[in-house]
């Protein structure tokens, strides 16, 4: 992730998952390690103390991490998918694809940088994948440059939903 003043662009629930993240370290962990760098140093010599300096590390982290959750939140650019539309593929849609080659079908949902999960098939918007998709329609083609080789992608439907809510729209 680029650090500067552009806007991120992020689902709602995407902003909730990164505020509540940020007030878990803030409110939890930061407690917890300052406790355990306390009980390190009463151990003595920090010269030579593993468990001093593991804790004044993940200390270290913890803090960067904090830094870079206000960094992004500061910069979210909610996006509200459920309020969306349309039969063009754009940030937030959940598109079905074919995969013209095997028959095999794929749904991805298109998100920002900091939400793009494979394992729920959500995909960056600024993937390959994504970058292929964005404009296009039920029944257009995208092509896609992969490192086995291209691969073309028929898009079978276009939606938009909050999936945190269920919440449908534009289905096409």
């Amino acid at each position: 992730m680029s650090s500067g003043s552009d806007n991120i662009p992020m689902t709602p629930s995407g902003l909730r998952k990164l505020k509540e993240e940020l007030k878990h370290l803030q409110s939890v962990e930061r407690g917890k390690i300052s406790r355990e760098i306390e009980v390190a140093r009463a151990h003595g010599d920090l010269r030579e103390n593993a468990e001093y300096h593991a804790a004044k590390e993940k200390q270290s982290h913890i803090e960067g991490r904090i830094l870079d959750l206000n960094d992004w939140i500061a910069r979210a650019e909610v996006i509200d998918t459920s309020k969306l539309g349309g039969e063009k593929v754009v940030f937030g849609a959940t598109v079905d694809l074919l995969d013209t080659e095997t028959e095999k079908p794929v749904t991805y949902r298109l998100v920002g940088e900091l939400e793009a999960d494979l394992k729920k098939r959500w995909i960056a918007v600024t993937s390959p994948v994504a970058r292929a998709l964005i404009g296009k329609k039920v029944g257009d083609i995208a092509t896609v440059q992969s490192p086995g080789g291209t691969k073309e992608l028929e898009i079978t439907k276009v939606r938009f939903e909050d999936p945190d809510e269920g919440v449908t729209s534009g289905e096409s």
